[in-house]
């Protein structure tokens, strides 16, 4: 971003700035040629293309049955248009939006029309439907991407987010332990690191649930933490644009907030690297390069729209949301990673520690998010997830006795 920034400091032109493709885009895509292109995600990160070892990729999904969860999502769908490119026996689409599942089943059988695709609308809290889809396709590789994912939502949502993020990850983790999955992958955030808010919380508490099955199950458990990602739905990018282009104020939360970003491509490419290194118990976590400021973000996606900030855009600071940090964590304790096979993938073993009655305080969240106890369900979390930090609108969940609390339940 830096360097994006020196090169664009002078420039004062209104047009619309385009990028002459790179030779990897005109390579995979012949047709458009050497035409110009309008600004991509990428361009505003400013580092190095991720390389995969495609042929390892290829191997752990090539001929197989593959299951993706919130298919209809942003990174569910890029893993189904990845996943699909290395050749899978079936592939079965798990989605509770109707509308996106009806676009990506379009779009997945368009694009490799000799893959046979299984398009399931339905909750993955639906042990039944579950029960159904992994008895009958007998799924080897699981990726599970469904997640309710926005922060500000699940702060005022938080049963809910109990129950999709947590009791959700646990029942179809289960369904792939009882029949017999290869491997499963959890998609996880930065969030999960020290969380602030219930989205955060609900997310590292589903790392957990997979590090338990990891520990008595044949099948290969592994969780994945990332960043940001570019232009998915909700992003900070998307909303920047689109504020542009209404002649809107571009909206900052604070100066000099931070956060990790990555193109959704080469996250999800290597999603599909761990998912082929995986051996079973551990918590990945991608390089993301350095954090990026969000002001110079905003700063140089109008300048790369032609128009000069605070002059043609403004910039108006809002102040952090509820459950917001200045800047994220992709780990609580950097000593604690090693080195993976992959140059830009971590491994965490210090992390997500074996906790005995998981199973048993999973159930307990399960019919607290079915209540109203709200408090009562927080105070769960918190137990749950001791680095779990509650912002004041929650009030005193945090100071209450917790150990009466599971007793009363």
């Amino acid at each position: 971003v830096a360097g994006v920034a020196q090169a664009l400091s002078g420039l004062k032109t209104r047009p619309l700035i385009k990028f002459a493709p790179s030779l990897d885009e005109m390579l995979r895509s012949p047709a458009a040629g050497a035409n110009p292109r309008r600004v991509q995600p990428a361009d505003l990160l400013n580092r190095k293309e991720v390389r995969l070892d495609l042929a390892r990729i290829a191997r752990s999904i090539e001929g197989k049955v593959v299951l993706v969860t919130g298919a209809g999502g942003t990174i569910g769908g890029e893993l189904c248009r990845q996943a699909v490119s290395y050749h899978p026996r079936k592939i079965i689409l798990v989605e509770n939006h109707a509308t996106a599942l009806f676009y990506r089943e379009k779009e997945v059988r368009e694009k490799m029309p000799g893959v046979e695709v299984v398009a399931v609308l339905g909750n993955i809290r639906d042990q039944s439907l579950l029960e159904r889809v992994f008895g009958q396709h007998k799924p080897q590789v699981v990726f599970h991407a469904a997640a309710h994912k926005h922060v500000h939502q699940l702060e005022s949502n938080i049963q809910e987010g109990v129950s999709n993020n947590i009791i959700g990850t646990h029942r179809v983790a289960a369904a792939a332990d009882k029949h017999g999955a290869e491997v499963f992958l959890l998609i996880s955030t930065d969030k999960a690191v020290r969380p602030s808010c219930v989205m955060g919380a609900t997310k590292r508490a589903a790392e957990m649930v997979v590090t338990d099955f990891a520990r008595r199950s044949k099948t290969r458990f592994v969780a994945v933490r990332f960043g940001n990602v570019l232009g998915s739905s909700g992003s900070v990018l998307k909303i920047f644009q689109e504020q542009i282009e209404l002649g809107r104020p571009i909206t900052i939360t604070h100066p000099d907030a931070t956060r990790y970003f990555m193109t959704v491509e080469e996250a999800v490419g290597l999603v599909l690297q761990t998912g082929a290194m995986a051996k079973g118990g551990e918590v990945f976590v991608l390089k993301m390069g350095e954090p990026v400021r969000i002001m110079d973000m905003a700063r140089n996606l109008i300048l790369l729209s032609g128009l000069e900030p605070g002059r043609d855009v403004e910039i108006r600071i809002t102040g952090l949301k509820t459950g917001e940090k200045m800047a994220e964590e992709l780990m609580e304790d950097p000593a604690g990673q090693e080195a993976s096979e992959h140059s830009e993938i971590m491994l965490l073993r210090s992390e997500n520690q074996p906790i005995d009655d998981l199973s048993q305080r999973v159930l307990e969240l399960e019919l607290s998010s079915r209540g109203t106890d709200t408090p009562g369900l927080l105070r769960k979390l918190v137990d749950l997830v001791p680095t779990f930090t509650l912002d004041p609108i929650h009030g005193d969940a945090a100071e209450s006795d917790t150990e009466s609390e599971l007793l009363d339940s």
